[in-house]
């Protein structure tokens, strides 16, 4: 099973909860499954990103603090702009070679970007050029909002224009007030060109593996590539155990 990036059609949209779910389907399969937040901005008083502690709880195995968040910056604002106040420059290198030591221990790997495709790094480039050095195939989450569908086009134009496999999108439905949901996804169904992997409900679980059992998730690259319908499939009850490290 390849490994995967997994950008965003804007900050917002849900991509590491996303990111989460995925890990608990692939492991649901049987396979180990670890996560990596590239890039991260904003901590806590004790130096802690949410997005990479929900991802570490969502591996298994966990990876080692340098591996899963090769970056981490204290202000919540743009990757680029917080590595120039650190005096740091991002290197994609580094970040390669996180992933490539986290395939060496994982059957599958989820790489997640920061904010959306195109939003930049530093001098290196954006989180486009960064999925172009590390050559994997790109997961889609689609923030189902008003605009999600221009937002959509123009990300996956983007993907296509860098040379880079589009393995699929995937509807997180953030916005409960959305009018019309049914409409615009199947309008996004229609034009993106690559297959919906799977659709998240609004508030499905605090807890994305117990969303995992609640959302249609098919990643055709997957052995056996078979579905997990509404918490009916028995293989989803059966995923690997994995102690996970608590960091209090």
């Amino acid at each position: 099973m390849p490994s995967y990036f997994v950008t965003g059609t804007d900050t917002g949209a849900g991509k590491t909860y996303a990111t989460c779910v995925l890990l608990h389907y692939a492991r649901a399969q049987g396979l180990t499954a670890a996560g990596i937040k590239a890039v991260a901005a904003g901590t806590d008083a004790r130096g802690r990103n949410e997005d990479v502690e929900a991802i570490r709880a969502a591996s298994c195995p966990a990876l080692p603090d340098d591996l899963l968040n090769p970056y981490c910056f204290t202000p919540p604002i743009a990757p680029h702009i917080a590595a120039r106040e650190a005096g740091t420059v991002i290197r994609f290198a580094r970040i390669r070679e996180a992933l490539r030591q986290a395939e060496r221990r994982a059957d599958c790997v989820l790489v997640e970007g920061a904010g959306g495709f195109r939003i930049p790094l530093g001098p290196e480039g954006d989180s486009a050029d960064l999925a172009v050095v590390l050559g994997c195939p790109v997961i889609l989450v689609v923030g189902m909002r008003l605009g999600a569908i221009n937002h959509a086009l123009l990300t996956a134009e983007a993907i296509a224009a860098r040379g880079l496999a589009l393995a699929g999108w995937i509807a997180n439905a953030i916005d409960p007030t959305m009018s019309r949901p049914e409409e615009n996804f199947t309008t996004l169904e229609t034009l993106i060109p690559a297959p919906c992997l799977g659709r998240i409900p609004h508030a499905s679980s605090a807890d994305p593996a117990n969303a995992a059992l609640q959302t249609t998730i098919f990643l055709a690259t997957a052995p056996g590539g078979k579905r997990i319908h509404e918490g009916k499939d028995e293989a989803a009850r059966s995923a690997p155990s994995c102690d996970i490290k608590r960091y209090e």
